[in-house]
């Protein structure tokens, strides 16, 4: 499931979401807002969503990881809003039978979240 929020990211609380007693794995991550980017610094970011488009390409990316990676589960939350430097602005949580499948599913659904 893909959720946008514009409160805080609780990474605990979705991590312990995806719980299975079949997973042998989880890999999460967390994308922050850091206080450089390009050689400039940053004060903060504001994200935007339109949340009907974002929300139904969210879910196309995990139905494509799910098709990739048969047994798993899989979470993503971005935020919108006035971010903070530290700020947590994206996770990502995997389960899986195996890490091999977590790792890579964790990497394909933030690099397509990136990209789309």
């Amino acid at each position: 499931m893909l959720t946008i929020t514009d409160g805080l990211i609780d990474p605990d609380a979705l991590r312990r979401e995806l719980f299975d007693p079949g997973a042998g794995a989880y890999c999460g991550f967390e994308g922050w807002v850091r206080n450089r980017n390009d050689g400039h610094d940053v004060l903060r970011l504001e994200y935007e969503a339109y949340r009907p488009v974002a929300l139904q390409e969210g879910e196309k990316i995990l139905g494509e990881a799910q098709q990739r990676f048969p047994h798993l589960h899989a979470n993503c939350v971005h935020r919108v809003g006035m971010l903070d430097i530290g700020d947590c602005a994206v996770w990502v949580g995997v389960s899986s039978a195996h890490r091999d499948e977590a790792f890579q599913a964790c990497r394909f659904i933030i690099d397509a979240v990136k990209v789309r």
